[in-house]
């Protein structure tokens, strides 16, 4: 559990000691919900799974909601990391696409239990959660939008997606891997590879029109 939250240990060695806290505590919160289901967590058992103390926990967090959304954005943003390192500029747009969608559902395959965390648990903390969601999502949406409008630049099939259309890609692929967690086939997101390769080359046709 939580190797998808874990820094590269070039970077844990120059971390201090309030950094490595931080990542602790992301790690049990990850473990902690893993086993009881965000509701049922409390903090004393996120402060045992991270193995730190309670008034740790507190020098970085005030709730565990926001120790939640914390989990929830580190996570993302790594997903999104992998995703733009399977880019090569390089290549044409077309090319790329399936080569990101690859690594992002593996990406988010390394862990089946924060999957369900991050899909499924941050949609019961209300407006907080929804709106870390939305900062995420427009992040994820932003990328695509950016990487295929420069990759494809004069290209004979060049595509132009709007914030809109970036979107809905984004959508679409949530939408995607919510199914995949409800038909408890977490551990299989490579079939979504195709379906979501589709899915942005459709909307990038549309844009052509």
């Amino acid at each position: 559990m939580s190797e998808a939250i874990e820094k590269p240990a070039a970077s844990r060695s120059t971390e201090g000691p309030a950094n490595e806290h931080y990542a602790r505590l992301l790690q049990g919160m990850a473990q902690a919900v893993a086993v009881k289901g965000y509701a049922e967590t409390t903090i004393a058992d996120i402060v045992r799974e991270a193995a730190v103390s309670r008034r740790t926990f507190y020098e970085h967090f005030s709730t565990k909601t926001e120790c939640l959304i914390a989990l929830y954005e580190t996570a993302s943003r790594l997903a999104l990391q992998a995703v733009s390192e399977a880019f090569d500029p390089a290549q044409p747009w077309h090319a790329q696409v399936e080569h990101a969608m690859t690594a992002y559902f593996d990406y988010l395959a390394q862990d089946p239990m924060l999957l369900r965390t991050l899909f499924v648990e941050i949609l019961g903390l209300g407006m907080p959660g929804l709106m870390a969601r939305r900062r995420v999502n427009d992040e994820i949406a932003n990328f695509i939008q950016v990487v295929i409008n420069s990759s494809s630049a004069g290209e004979c099939d060049a595509a132009h997606l709007t914030s809109e259309m970036a979107m809905t890609v984004v959508g679409g692929i949530n939408e995607l891997v919510l199914q995949a967690i409800e038909q408890d086939r977490a551990g299989d997101l490579r079939e979504l590879v195709g379906p979501a390769t589709r899915l942005v080359h459709a909307v990038a046709a549309e844009s052509r029109r």
